[in-house]
């Protein structure tokens, strides 16, 4: 397993933990105890942030804001439930689909 792929699933596991922690001494039990949609919102700000940062041409900002944006999305994922392997799994069921043909399949 790679070095990153072990530090995300650790992460993974950290998040798991915060959710009996104190939200006065924990960052993300305090964001789950804000709920998913205070969360949500974190995450589209941190997306924001992240797209600044490309725009202005900040290699270092585009590190940091995806840090912050990759954290945030699995502190939400974690709070509705999900883990990165639900996500792989539906990176899998993609692979070898066009993006054109994969969007078409969710469209009513």
């Amino acid at each position: 397993m790679s070095d990153a792929l072990e530090m995300l699933l650790k992460l993974e596991e950290t998040l798991e933990a915060r959710k009996t922690a104190d939200p006065d001494t924990s960052y993300v039990a305090k964001l789950y105890k804000k709920g998913s949609f205070k969360i949500a919102q974190k995450v589209g700000e941190e997306a924001v942030e992240t797209a600044m940062a490309v725009a202005m041409d900040d290699d270092i900002g585009i590190i940091t804001e995806s840090a912050d944006l990759m954290f945030h999305l699995m502190v939400l994922l974690k709070s509705r439930g999900y883990t990165l392997a639900d996500v792989a799994l539906e990176l899998a069921r993609r692979e070898g689909l066009s993006g054109i043909e994969e969007k078409a399949s969710r469209e009513d």
